[in-house]
């Protein structure tokens, strides 16, 4: 059988055998170590047909952590149903964790301010912008100041020294 591979194969250029499918409908494919009919070897291969092919529809996550894993070589075998199933479970449980951590230490810190155990944070209150030169003073300084389009060369003298 072997033979009659390896003459298709040399025939008819690559052939890839089908791997798995993920949840998504991307399929995986293994390209087996061949030669080719002018004799030149071609090493093994993986690769991902996308159940989406246009790269501006490509969002994070579109191949699960497993099968990225399985393509990238950092695995030898492909993932089963059952693995995808239960990590994916188990990320699902892991979210619902940090929620529950997330919301009591909320209670936990609203608690604390209530209690005066922790100082609340501080709210400031400023008037005006911090680029305006009359930030955060009580007056209006009679000091120059550049208000952009009006600004007139020579029109200021300074305070002679004293």
């Amino acid at each position: 059988m072997s033979r009659i591979a390896g003459v298709l194969r040399r025939t008819f250029g690559l052939v890839r055998e089908h791997v798995g499918t993920d949840q998504m409908g991307n399929k995986y494919y293994s390209v087996p170590e061949q030669k080719t009919w002018t004799g030149r070897v071609i090493h093994a291969k993986r690769m991902v047909e996308a159940a989406n092919p246009t790269e501006y529809e490509y969002i994070e996550g579109s191949i699960p952590i497993e099968w990225d894993a399985w393509i990238r070589g950092r695995r030898k075998e492909p993932p089963s149903i059952e693995e995808l199933l239960k990590n994916e479970s188990y990320r699902v449980q892991i979210k619902l964790k940090a929620k529950e951590v997330e919301e009591k230490d909320l209670a936990l810190q609203a608690k604390e301010y209530r209690e005066g155990l922790v100082a609340t944070p501080a709210k400031t209150l400023a008037k005006g912008h911090a680029s305006s030169t009359s930030f955060g003073k009580q007056e209006l300084s009679e000091e120059p100041s550049t208000a952009g389009n009006t600004f007139e060369p020579g029109s200021w003298m300074p305070n002679p020294k004293k």
